[in-house]
């Protein structure tokens, strides 16, 4: 299985959490596409939607890295989303269409906010699973195999070393379950 990762981080250089899971990515054997969104669009403008389509096709499988940004996906993200995945081509009812029908997506998300603030009853009143219902949505709509996310929360506070270091080894195995889906 080949997969993707779409990166979409405005500020890659800054965020500790992604540059210590691109730290694991690159010391493992693991084969996957890392896609920069941000280093390929970096001034944002249009995309080049027949190579972002080209990408998808050739992957059996997709993770959607970012930071949650505003409860969402960071702009550049939810534009690849609104210019990739389009009619005839992610969705349809003519021949060829639903490309990324039966493809295992995922998403690994750094959060800046505690998990413990993600629940009812918490300050921000709605789990990570609630706020993120409209990718899973999309996901369903496009026939896609939602995967369950890969989270580290609290990236604004200081973050215990070790911690990271587990969190980084367990995204090298959230991502080998796309390898070992085929």
């Amino acid at each position: 299985m080949r997969t993707l990762i779409i990166l979409a981080h405005p500020n890659l250089e800054k965020s500790v959490v992604n540059q210590a899971w691109l730290k694991a990515l690159e010391a493992s054997d693991m084969n996957v596409t890392l896609h920069r969104l941000y280093e390929v669009y970096p001034q944002g403008g249009a995309l080049d939607v027949e190579a972002e389509q080209a990408l998808v096709r050739a992957h059996d499988s997709i993770v959607w890295q970012f930071p949650f940004y505003w409860f969402s996906t960071p702009p550049l993200l939810k534009q690849w989303q609104d210019e990739v995945l389009t009619h005839d081509f992610a969705y349809g009812h003519g021949e060829g269409q639903r490309q990324l029908a039966g493809k295992r997506i995922g998403m690994a998300i750094s959060a800046g906010i505690r998990q413990d603030d993600y629940r009812a009853g918490g300050r921000y009143s709605y789990s990570l699973d609630e706020l993120l219902r409209p990718l899973e949505v999309t996901l369903r709509y496009i026939e896609a195999l939602p995967v369950r996310p890969w989270v580290f929360y609290g990236a604004e506070y200081a973050i215990d070393p070790a911690e990271l270091e587990a969190n980084a080894e367990g995204y090298l195995d959230y991502l080998r379950q796309f390898a070992q889906a085929a």
